[in-house]
């Protein structure tokens, strides 16, 4: 590919995004899609009303500036923790990226366009491979340009990713300790509880906490089934329950019929069935919950410490059974996979795994697709009847410039969804989780297959061929990565300039509040938009992006400053978005921090590895020798890293749990924390059946002894059934230790 075809592309990609920056700074001022554009506003009860005039109609760059202008402050309110993190990995993205666009402008790209001696054509003559470092003649002296220019963004990588893991470390503790009383410090969720045939789950746990968390335990509440499964099935009972009457009630009548007043009589029995059938209907509505109830419930405890060191400990020396967690927000639980049996969740791992993986090996198709229109010459092989038209100067830069990224562009957008129903799947028991999974999962694809897949010209037969060991490796890769670097520009190009202004138009959400609105006549009230941000969607591309700009930034900087441009589009774009668009329905604390910071590390790991092999393949062993200190320099800091600032978002710190507790205390709201965790966790699905729920959901100790006396009773049977006792009690014993898991 030459420069004109990348500047082609390039055209393509800014007349979109001008035209759709156009149109949305023209639409978001039309009262009709007020919805659509400002979503997050009027969920917070902001004023929808626009005044009419021409302006209305006149595309202006005025969002920018407000934008540019949102304070972190703003974002942190408005979006949450998550929002001001995502800001912050371009921010990162930013800065990094401008000091290696500076650079390796400055000293990598001279090196390589003189790397050989030949006559140079004008530059958009030029062919891309040029400007790459396949263009540096074997032992050349100026290699140490490259060597040093990965050092110093090596370095810049380093500095700036530590001083942001710990602001961002610093936010997430302000975080806790700032905002009000948050149930889920409270509580814990319980699974698997043990079964028994003598009582219900909710007995069970009652008794076991009350006995093993006697001075913490508060009260619980059980997880009933819920669904539509379980719905058809409670129906189906009801029918049957019916059904049953009905033909008892036809079994019953001959009796009454010998009665000397058979009508009397018979009105004496409709009567008693019609009452009898008016309290089953009404019990049939409200089935037992007992045999609704999971073996899972949510606990709830005094004290933010005593919650703590109930999810971390194990109950039992089973650890199948009494599993604890801590529990998630209220708003961020995902009700659908509470009740999964815990037995369940390794093999639905696993067969997550295995439909990933699968998933991978038939996007190869379209991958393979791809890196046809990349080579005319194969192209033509397949589609002779396409040599005239590939002829064409214009045809022939748009199909190798334009075309390959926008197609695999397109096939990408099958997989967020995709990954989101496999972390669904997999069993997460908050919304949180499951979209942090599914962040995951989408940048492993997406780095696989839009990176090593194009690299190892992306089908299966030359994938496996491709090295002969894995000591081969850094050599194939500081072969292939400078020869696809043109294809990873203009995927730049295409999934990055491009996806943001779709992102700003919301095409979507626009085409259906134009379909409710005009087709289907709905009122105002049932047009308001309801998006939360798909932050599993977007940290991954812009991950991928800050993959590609470290690998290729001493290989062909040239993408450097295509790359640069994005990320700043990105930063208005985004936050705009955040403002506006995007309700903040539920908040993971940050936890997406750590999953930028180890694909940055992996990212620069990488780059080292291929600048080694590149310089072992230019015969430079000065470059070669000097590079080897840097992956074990980079894997010491993600190291240290590790050990100092993740502990902080895995779990919070006994000491700022216990400081809360007590200002809880010193502030006498306890019993008002202790009465809004009643009402917390609602499951919103049940059916109502206030009279069991308030029995045993809802069971609380007396205040005063700390321990009710009927529990210090069931206590002292415990321990009773828990000593030794002879050969022909053994199937209690087993059954009393079935009831608490304990395994001897």
């Amino acid at each position: 590919m030459d420069i004109a075809a990348l500047l082609t592309s390039a055209g393509i990609n800014i007349a979109v995004c001008v035209v759709l920056f156009s149109f949305y700074s023209v639409l978001r001022k039309q009262p009709s899609n007020v919805n659509v554009y400002f979503g997050r506003r009027l969920a917070s009860q902001h004023s929808r009303h626009i005044n009419l005039c021409l302006e209305r109609f006149v595309p202006s760059p005025s969002w920018i500036l407000k934008a540019w202008e949102i304070s972190e402050d703003e974002i942190l309110t408005n979006g949450g923790l998550d929002a001001v993190v995502f800001v912050r990995i371009l921010v990162f993205s930013i800065r990094v990226f401008s000091i290696s666009a500076v650079i390796c402008t400055v000293m990598v790209l001279p090196v390589n366009y003189h790397g050989m001696d030949r006559m140079h054509k004008i530059i958009p003559l030029e062919s891309l491979e040029v400007f790459t470092i396949e263009n540096v003649k074997e032992g050349s002296k100026w290699l140490w340009a490259h060597c040093l220019a990965l050092y110093i963004i090596t370095i810049s990588a380093c500095t700036l990713l530590y001083f942001e893991y710990k602001s961002i470390t610093n936010l997430r503790l302000l975080h806790i300790i700032g905002s009000p009383p948050n149930p889920s410090h409270f509580t814990i969720l319980v699974r698997s509880i043990p079964w028994s045939s003598e009582e219900s789950y909710c007995e069970t746990l009652k008794k076991f906490f009350s006995y093993y968390h006697a001075s913490t335990y508060l009260s619980h509440q059980m997880i009933y089934k819920s669904g539509t499964v379980q719905k058809l099935k409670d129906d189906a009972e009801h029918v049957c329950k019916v059904i049953r009457d009905v033909s008892l009630e036809r079994t019953c009548k001959p009796a009454f019929c010998y009665s000397g007043t058979p009508t009397s009589s018979f009105k004496k029995f409709c009567n008693e069935m019609d009452s009898t059938h008016g309290r089953s209907g009404s019990t049939d509505m409200n089935l037992d919950t007992s045999k609704r109830e999971c073996p899972a419930a949510f606990v709830f405890f005094k004290s933010r410490y005593a919650a703590l060191m109930a999810a971390q400990i194990s109950q039992t020396s089973n650890p199948m059974l009494w599993v604890t967690d801590i529990a998630p927000e209220p708003h961020d639980v995902y009700w659908s996979n509470i009740c999964i049996p815990y037995r369940q969740l390794w093999i639905r791992k696993i067969v997550t795994l295995v439909s990933s993986v699968a998933f991978m090996l038939v996007f190869l198709i379209p991958v393979t697709f791809v890196q046809g229109l990349t080579q005319l010459d194969k192209l033509q092989k397949m589609f002779p009847f396409l040599t005239g038209m590939l002829k064409e100067k214009f045809v022939n830069q748009i199909v190798t410039g334009y075309l390959p990224s926008v197609i695999l562009v397109l096939f990408l957008c099958a997989v967020p969804p995709v990954m989101m129903l496999f972390s669904a799947v997999e069993g997460s028991i908050s919304r949180s989780a499951r979209k942090k999974s599914a962040c995951c999962k989408v940048l492993y694809f997406t780095i696989w297959n839009v990176f090593f897949v194009n690299v190892f010209t992306g089908s299966v037969i030359s994938q496996l061929s491709v090295f002969s060991s894995v000591t081969d490796l850094p050599a194939q890769l500081a072969k292939a990565v400078p020869a696809q670097a043109t294809f990873f520009t203009t995927y730049v190009l295409s999934s990055g300039w491009a996806s943001l202004a779709f992102e700003v138009m919301q095409i979507f959400p626009l085409l259906c509040n134009i379909f409710q609105r005009f087709i289907l006549r709905l009122k105002e009230d049932a047009l308001y938009s309801n998006l939360s941000f798909p932050y599993h969607t977007e940290v991954p591309r812009i991950l991928l992006f800050g993959f590609l700009g470290f690998t290729c930034a001493i290989l062909a900087p040239l993408m450097l400053p295509f790359l640069l441009i994005y990320f700043f589009l990105a930063y208005l774009v985004y936050r705009n978005q955040i403002i506006n668009v995007y309700i903040t329905k539920y908040d993971s604390g940050g936890q997406f921090w750590p999953i930028a910071h180890n694909t940055t590390v992996f990212s620069l790991l990488f780059s080292q590895l291929i600048a080694l092999g590149v310089f072992g393949l230019k015969r430079s062993s000065v470059a070669s020798g000097f590079t080897i200190p840097l992956p074990i320099c980079t894997l010491l800091f993600h190291q240290y890293c590790r050990q100092r600032f993740l502990p902080v978002f895995r779990s919070n710190s006994a000491q700022i749990l216990i400081d809360m507790d007590r200002r809880d205390e010193h502030c006498g709201r306890v019993e008002e924390i202790y009465e809004n965790l009643r009402s917390a966790y609602n499951q919103s699905s049940l059916m109502p059946n206030s009279s069991s729920k308030s029995e045993c959901g809802s069971h609380e100790k007396d205040k005063d002894s700390g321990q009710s006396s009927e529990d210090m009773e069931k206590g002292k049977e415990i321990i009773k059934k828990d000593r030794p006792r002879p050969v022909q009690r053994t199937s209690s014993l087993s059954s009393d230790k079935a009831v608490f898991g304990v395994n001897q």
